[in-house]
Parts: structure tokens; C-alpha cells; sequence
């Protein structure tokens, strides 16, 4: 007689089906809003940033990014296609990177996912792309992967991404706060169009503010809250284009507000910057943005731009001792001997910025500064060394000529080392009439100094050459041999 087969025990069912389920591919959204900060909204909507709330949901909520939003634009030619091709969205922070990312996977139906290259390695990326491939071949849906921070990732995880974008696997967009050229390798940017995200302006800084005050449903509108455009424009201003710190400081600020108030004030918006800091990466772009607008203010002797680019540098952390490096450069290549205590004055600031630190430091360099944006200006230093540097390079080690050859030997005289040899100070005023040279025979008619037409330099070459169309009453006497 057969028994009956036991009943399967129900904690190994449920077992049974999670393994299952564990083998599913996983879906991954293509709605925005279907996330985790939606799910937590509706529950409270003070657990959410209002930064995030504030998210925009289409393209008519994007402010600050005209250029490639409008009217037959690059997105709006994108948004009408189903197809998006990899790109690279390169702005400062807060500018709406991810945004668009969203909007654009929305758009064409497509799941997004995203992954931090702070945070994921090679292993996240297959994973992502075995995903990908599973959700293409089954369901018919394409992916967007987006990679914030791509910029962090190292060579070999960048070229994982490669045979994945080119099979279309995968729609890439990649987002960095750092120019592509530095940062993503060639190979995966010459698959990727690079669109270049601007900082938000004051202006529509204010009118996005201006929103999240008024709007019941996402932003602050229940509280009624009342503020001034000026009072919005200076956090805007504090923002330096970041809106989700704009927003995040008009949150707290208005978090400040008595409940038994309206206004915001001022001081609210005051206590809720705190501190400011001054966007500066030492070893990022920004940072040799700002070198380069320093020294081209001293170059255009624009003394009040090169000593607020100077304090740009100092106040945000810089080493002194850079912008003091850069002087002393500039005073050769920019001003040279049109005014030759230029490189006087930038080296001294560098030893006293060196021995005093900071603070005092600021004195002294700001005091180069200003001299050298106010110096005659001269680049004949950098044009006759870079002359001279070409002919070396091209013509190689040519003979010297045979008058400027110390004869220290009885064989270097009898073979005419030094004759001809004039000595300049039996000549008045220390100069050899005639346009002697004593170049190389090869580049006799070369001529590699070529002075501004001021300052020390000028004056000087005009008195050499004045000097040389004379004969002085005491030539030479002492035939090819050097003075003693």
C-alpha cells in the first residue's frame, strides 16, 4: 500500500520561490519619480530634500541651460527620437546633470540606471551591462546607464564601458564636474557627444527660488512664506550657480522663520549660508581657470582684476607660494626688460610671502600684483629665447667664429683664434662702432631681440645702436689678444 507524499513544509516554499525570484533580472525604473524619495514623499514630505522635491519633471522646469533646451536644440531633437546616443554631460555641480539624464530615459521609455564611480567598480558595470543585454533580449527595452562622477573612474574601468556602448547594449551618459579632455579617455569620448552644462544665472536662479517658495504640492507654498527678489538673488548669488544649494540654503532659511511669521529675512538667509566657501579644486580645471584669468589681468594691466583673481586664489586656500611662482615668471615673459625691476620686485614678494606666511603674506604679493599689472609690458624675453632655441634646434652646434675664440695657446694663435677681436671698453661709451656680429657665420643677419617700443629695453637698444654708428677717438690696440 502506498503512502501519501507528505506536504512540502511552507517555510521551504517560500524558500523555494526566493531562490527563484533571486534569479530574475532586476528592474530597474524608467520613471523618475518611482524611487525612493517618491515613496518617502508620500508619507512626509519633510523627509525629502527640498533640492529633490524641486527636481524638475520636464524640460519646461530646467532653468539655467538655454543653449541646448530651446526651440530645436540638441535636447529637444533628442527627446523626439526613442534612440539616445552616449553622451558626456560636463558642468559645475547642481546645474542638472542628472536631471536631464532622467528626463531623457523617461522620454524614450528606457530604464535608468545609475551607478557612482566613487562607489562601483568593473564588477557593477558588468553586472549593470549583463542586465542590460538580459532586458533588451527579453522585454525589448533599452537601458540608460548613467555614471556620475565618471571623471573618477580609472582607465580600465572606462574601457569596460567601450564594447558595451559600441554593441548599444547600453546608452551611456556620463556626468563630470571636470573637462572630458583631462579626464575621459579618448577612445570612450570619441563614442560620446560632450554637452557642456553652464553655471545657472542669478536671474533664473531667482525665478527657480521664486517657484520652490509658491509651490504647494513640492516646495514651500503651504507655509506662505513672502521674500524679496533682491533677498533671492543673493542666495542665488551664493549658490555660484549651484541650485541645489540655493535651494537647500532658502530650506533652512526659511526653516529659521518663526511659525508666527511670514517674512523672511536677511539675517535667516545670512545664518543659513554659514560660512561660504569658494568653489576652487586645486587640481582640477578651476583651478587653472583662475590662474589664467590672474595672469592675463596683469598681462592687459588690469590691476583690479588681477588683485581679485589674486584673492580668488588666497582665499579659497591656494598655496602663496603659487601665485608668487607665477609672478616671477610673468615678470620675464610679460614685462622683461621693458622694465627690469619687475623681476625685482615679483622675487622679493616670493621670499617675503615665503618668510612671514599666511596671513601677512597677502600683502607683499598683492603689492607684485599690482606692480607688475601696472609695468610696461614687453614679451621680447619669451620671442628671442624661443628665435634662438629654433635655430639651435634646426642648425645644431655651429662653429664659433674664430674673432670671439680665446686664444690661450701659441697653436690657437697661429691659427687666428681671436683676431679681429675689438675690446668694447676702449670705445666710448663701451660700444664697437659698426654692426659687427658675432653670431655663427650660418645666421650672421639673424637678429632674435626685438624690443617693445618702450620702457628701459627700448631706450637702451636705441643707445646701442646710436652708440655703433660712430668710430670712438681710442680703437683698439692689443690686435686679437683679450685684455688682461
Amino acid at each position: 500500500m502506498l503512502l501519501p507524499r507528505p506536504a512540502k513544509p511552507v517555510w521551504r516554499l517560500i524558500a523555494t520561490r526566493s531562490r527563484m525570484a533571486a534569479r530574475l533580472p532586476r528592474i530597474v525604473s524608467a520613471h523618475p519619480d518611482d524611487d525612493l524619495f517618491d515613496r518617502a514623499w508620500k508619507q512626509d514630505k519633510s523627509q525629502v530634500p527640498l533640492a529633490e522635491r524641486m527636481r524638475p519633471r520636464s524640460l519646461d522646469e530646467v532653468v539655467g541651460q538655454e543653449h541646448i533646451l530651446g526651440a530645436g536644440r540638441l535636447f529637444e531633437r533628442l527627446l523626439g527620437r526613442r534612440r539616445i546616443p552616449s553622451m558626456i554631460l560636463w558642468g559645475p555641480p547642481g546645474v542638472g546633470k542628472t536631471t536631464l539624464a532622467r528626463l531623457l530615459a523617461a522620454q524614450a521609455k528606457a530604464t535608468f540606471v545609475t551607478l557612482s564611480a566613487t562607489s562601483s567598480g568593473v564588477r557593477d558595470i558588468r553586472e549593470a551591462v549583463d542586465k542590460a543585454a538580459k532586458r533588451r533580449s527579453y522585454e525589448g527595452r533599452a537601458t540608460l546607464l548613467f555614471i556620475d562622477e565618471i571623471h573618477r573612474f580609472n582607465k580600465a574601468q572606462q574601457d569596460a564601458l567601450l564594447p558595451h556602448v559600441e554593441a548599444g547594449v547600453i546608452a551611456l551618459i556620463g556626468a563630470t564636474t571636470e573637462n572630458p579632455s583631462f579626464e575621459v579617455n579618448a577612445a570612450l569620448l570619441s563614442r560620446a557627444r560632450v554637452v557642456q552644462l553652464r553655471e545657472i544665472g542669478v536671474e533664473s536662479m531667482v525665478g527657480l527660488l521664486r517657484r520652490a517658495l509658491t509651490d504647494e504640492d513640492r516646495g514651500l507654498g503651504e507655509r506662505g512664506l513672502e521674500a524679496p527678489d533682491g533677498l533671492l538673488a543673493a542666495i542665488g548669488g551664493a549658490a555660484q550657480g549651484d541650485a541645489r544649494r540655493a535651494l537647500g540654503t532658502l530650506e533652512i532659511a526659511a526653516d529659521l522663520v518663526p511659525t508666527d511669521n511670514t517674512e523672511l529675512l536677511a539675517a535667516h538667509v545670512a545664518e543659513a549660508l554659514g560660512q561660504r566657501t569658494i568653489r576652487y579644486d586645486k587640481d582640477g580645471e578651476e583651478h587653472y581657470n583662475v590662474v589664467s584669468a590672474f595672469i592675463k589681468s596683469m598681462r592687459a594691466s588690469d590691476p583690479d582684476a588681477s588683485v581679485y583673481w589674486l584673492a580668488r586664489m588666497l582665499e579659497a586656500g591656494e598655496d602663496p607660494l603659487f601665485p608668487a611662482r607665477r609672478m616671477i615668471i610673468f615678470a620675464s615673459e610679460d614685462i622683461g626688460n621693458a622694465d627690469p625691476n619687475a623681476l625685482t620686485v615679483a622675487t622679493s614678494a616670493a621670499a617675503a610671502a615665503h618668510q612671514v606666511g599666511m596671513p601677512e603674506a597677502v600683502l607683499p604679493l598683492t603689492q607684485a600684483a599690482v606692480y607688475l599689472a601696472l609695468a610696461r609690458k614687453s614679451n621680447s624675453v619669451l620671442k628671442a629665447y624661443a628665435a634662438a632655441r629654433k635655430d639651435v634646434r634646426r642648425h645644431g652646434a655651429l662653429p664659433i667664429p674664430l674673432v670671439v675664440r680665446n686664444a690661450v695657446t701659441d697653436l690657437m694663435k697661429d691659427v687666428r683664434y681671436g683676431v679681429g677681436y675689438r675690446y668694447p671698453h676702449d670705445f666710448k661709451g663701451g660700444i664697437v662702432p659698426g654692426d659687427a656680429s658675432y653670431l655663427p657665420e650660418r645666421l650672421n643677419a639673424q637678429r632674435y631681440v626685438e624690443t617693445a617700443a618702450q620702457g628701459w629695453e627700448h631706450e637702451a637698444l636705441m643707445r646701442v645702436r646710436s652708440a655703433q654708428t660712430g668710430e670712438s677717438e681710442a680703437p683698439s690696440s692689443n690686435g686679437g689678444d683679450d685684455p688682461p
